[in-house]
């Protein structure tokens, strides 16, 4: 389990830095996706369901639903920042813009998922595993992830920028040239 995790953490990771442009600014998207775990965790270990590859295929999904919530807040962050609002200011008010739209397409997909975690008959316990995880996760995340990835992008938006100050060269004086030469 935590081999996929790994796997497709990294594969976020490295799809935001190439997009980003910086291996730093994904790391705020990074740092939600485990939150969306503590829902399956929770919930898996309670009903004392087995880690099998129904799960991993949910916990896989669940990395790329709690990634995109979190874009959706600190790519609207970035550009309110852009545009010179100060970095706390451009994260709850990114939090805030980004809130509905996370919920309604949360919630969609929660209960579409529903159907999963309810299911019936033949092959219901692989729908289940995958249902359950996901259901679980997304509720977590949502629920955790608005609250938090705000904070994440404050703390990485300062240490990018304290770190781009450390690294800016300074300003090189040119000597001037005596008035008289020519």
């Amino acid at each position: 389990m935590y081999a996929v995790f790994a796997m497709a953490l990294l594969l976020v990771y490295l799809v935001l830095a190439g997009q980003y442009e910086s291996w730093y600014r994904p790391a705020s998207v990074i740092l939600a996706v485990p939150i969306a775990l503590i829902g399956p965790v929770a919930v898996l270990t309670a009903l004392k369901i087995d880690n099998n590859l129904y799960t991993q295929i949910g916990i896989v999904l669940l990395i790329a639903l709690s990634a995109k919530n979190a874009i959706l807040i600190v790519e609207f962050a970035r550009e309110l920042r852009a545009e010179g609002k100060p970095i706390a200011e451009a994260a709850v008010e990114a939090a805030r813009a980004r809130f509905r739209p996370i919920l309604m397409t949360s919630f969609a997909f929660i209960l579409g998922v529903l159907p999963l975690v309810l299911a019936k008959g033949a092959g219901a316990n692989a729908r289940a595993s995958i249902g359950i995880t996901v259901f679980s996760g997304m509720i977590a995340s949502t629920c955790l992830a608005v609250l938090l990835v705000p904070s994440f992008f404050v703390i990485v938006q300062r240490f990018e920028e304290w770190l781009g100050g450390r690294r800016a060269p300074a300003a090189v004086a040119q000597p001037q040239s005596p008035a008289g030469s020519a």
